[in-house]
């Protein structure tokens, strides 16, 4: 059942807002899932793919191979890893996409910009902030009335 008026349920509309979207929604969408040690490190359970990551494949042909994220191809949806490839009957190697829904990230590239959305995405820490916030109002209404 539909709640929003304003989101089209329509399989049409959706396919052609995701083959058309912009490369800021693209980034979104080409989201992997952490390892379990990543997710028990940063309480954090996917994070958009980036070039220099480091991820193994968990579904399809290519299972249980891993290597470093050479390219995210957001115009294609895919993306190519080391060592993933296929020789073509010329004897040239070529790169085979894999969909980022099929990986799981096992080391992250961190950079400034990475720490601060792993802090924004951290369940935990806003767990620990709100019950913060929420003592500090009690705090304060009560010294304000005294």
């Amino acid at each position: 059942m539909k709640y929003n008026k304003g989101v089209s349920s329509s399989r049409r509309k959706n396919r052609k807002k995701h083959f058309s979207a912009p490369s800021s929604r693209r980034r979104k969408i080409m989201s992997a899932t952490l390892s379990d040690e990543l997710r028990k490190k940063f309480n954090v359970r996917s994070m958009p793919i980036r070039k220099d990551d480091e991820v193994q494949v968990f579904r399809g042909i290519h299972n249980n191979r891993d290597g470093k994220v050479l390219q995210v191809y957001r115009k294609k949806y895919v993306i190519h890893i080391d060592h993933v490839n296929r020789e073509k009957n010329n004897g040239a190697s070529v790169m085979l996409g894999i969909s980022p829904s099929n990986v799981v990230i096992t080391k992250l590239h961190l950079d400034p910009d990475r720490k601060r959305l792993l802090g924004r995405k951290n369940r935990a820490a806003h767990k620990a902030a709100d019950k913060i916030d929420k003592a500090e109002v009690e705090e304060t209404g009560a010294t304000e009335l005294d």
